[in-house]
């Protein structure tokens, strides 16, 4: 199996790549941004390529767009997406394209060297990898709907209502526009990733030593 890896951080870059090799598996090339994993694919053409989500230069959402750009143009590759923590409307997003060949996993599953080598053989083959949380997530918010909406919803459905003046034609108007709006908003029912404090330094630390055990 040939696997180019796009990771922003050098340490879990670098494990990564240890950790495969050991493996018996080749890193054809290993990059820290997505249009580096464009042109890389592009040249190599790999079995798998595993995708951190968050890369420069926002570290917002570069890893999902260079995942669905693969997805259009080299659907034969298999694209497994890596993440600090759940941020379910990620994955919603890649599986509407497709369900073959796509992984969704949090980077603590790493640790787990011989359930993350079944993942990635498993998503290269064509097949489909889901994290069990992202998975409780996504049933989550399909059950509750107030789950689904933004903070900006949320807000509207639980400020007071505002004071009227009798006889003011100026309040009247400003409470219809208000109305108005908040229609709109709740109207608008959007997903939105959950967050959890940062742990990237920890997970890379435990993910280097898992490598450094696999190569001695």
């Amino acid at each position: 199996m040939r696997v180019v890896i796009a990771e922003d951080s050098v340490l879990l870059r670098a494990g990564l790549t240890t950790l495969l090799e050991a493996s018996g598996i080749a890193v054809i090339a290993a990059v820290a941004d997505a249009e580096a994993l464009l042109r890389s694919v592009a040249e190599h053409r790999p079995d798998l390529t595993i995708v951190d989500v968050r890369m420069a230069p926002t570290y917002r959402d570069e890893g999902v767009k260079a995942a669905l750009v693969l997805r259009q143009q080299w659907p034969e590759i298999g694209v497994l997406l890596l993440s600090q923590y759940v941020e379910e409307r990620y994955a919603t997003e890649l599986l509407s394209t497709s369900t073959s060949g796509i992984g969704y996993l949090l980077k603590d599953r790493i640790a787990d060297v011989a359930e993350f080598l079944d993942t990635l053989r498993r998503v290269a083959a064509g097949g489909t990898a889901l994290d069990p949380e992202v998975v409780a997530q996504l049933l989550q918010r399909r059950q509750d709907p107030l789950l689904r909406l933004t903070p900006r919803e949320l807000d509207v459905t639980s400020r007071p209502p505002k004071p009227t003046i009798a006889g003011s034609s100026r309040s009247s108007a400003t409470s219809t526009a208000d109305l108005g709006s908040e229609a709109h908003v709740l109207a608008e029912v959007t997903d939105t990733g959950a967050f959890t404090p940062d742990l990237a330094s920890a997970r890379q630390v435990r993910i280097a030593a898992v490598a450094e055990r696999s190569r001695a």
